[in-house]
């Protein structure tokens, strides 16, 4: 049943992707979506739909999270504060902005496809409800895909006893979550070492010169920290990172 109206498109809207979500693992949302389209919208008290509302957005950041780039883009700026030693600098506010600004940039192609394929033309009405959640999951599915590593996708299919499959779009999205977030870690972990190298080395050549010199009763770190943010500055190192960043994901 579709209810016409902005509030009639949302709630439809939510019912589609419970559906979806059923399809790819969590049945009750199925049976929730089954039990409310029997009694029908109207008939659902305020409250419980209220509830379903929250319940589905409470989900949609984690969902963001770890199926976009900004898994990958907010471990290595992590591991870059680490490594140049100001564990404040940039501030929490200031490091997960820049995350989701990045995460909007590298997404954008994905975002784009979503709508023409499936928003734009759920509101418009051509499409059903029925063929909004595949129509709008693909484009994420692809990108996911792309990232993702055989050796973590073959683990994820093997725990979850899906078989061989007859195709790539043909994963489901319960298996192809986890096995994206786990290779966006190890990739994310892989360029936070990259990262720590001209640090370590200036910090060794510190500490040892420190050393030779006597100077025992100085912290290596106290004196290494202006030559590295100077390294830092002098070879561009924000500029070098964000490029790093967005390239791997093309």
């Amino acid at each position: 049943m579709r209810i016409e109206g902005p509030a009639g498109g949302r709630r439809s809207g939510i019912l589609a992707a419970a559906g979806g979500l059923a399809a790819e693992g969590l049945p009750w949302l199925g049976d929730l979506e089954a039990a409310m389209g029997r009694a029908g919208l109207d008939a659902v008290s305020p409250a419980v739909q209220v509830l379903v509302l929250l319940t589905v957005l409470s989900v949609i950041p984690a969902i963001l999270i770890l199926t976009t780039s900004f898994t990958r883009v907010v471990v290595v700026l992590s591991f870059l504060r680490s490594a140049i030693g100001t564990p404040g600098v940039p501030p929490n506010q200031v490091l997960i902005a820049l995350a989701l600004f990045l995460t909007f940039f590298t997404m954008a192609p994905v975002f784009q496809d979503v709508h023409e394929q499936a928003l734009a033309p759920f509101l418009e009405g051509t499409l059903s409800q029925a063929e909004l959640w595949p129509r709008a999951s693909a484009p994420l599915h692809d990108f996911m895909l792309r990232q993702t590593r055989e050796a973590d996708l073959a683990l994820f299919m093997g725990m979850a006893g899906v078989g061989p499959v007859d195709g790539p779009e043909a994963i489901p999205f319960h298996v192809l979550a986890p096995a994206f977030a786990i290779s966006e870690l190890k990739t994310a972990f892989q360029i936070g070492f990259l990262l720590f190298l001209p640090f370590l080395v200036l910090d060794i050549a510190v500490a040892s010169t420190l050393m030779a010199m006597g100077m025992f009763m100085i912290p290596p770190m106290m004196v290494s920290l202006p030559f590295k943010l100077l390294l830092f500055v002098v070879v561009d190192g924000w500029h070098l990172v964000i490029k790093s960043l967005v390239e791997s994901f093309r």
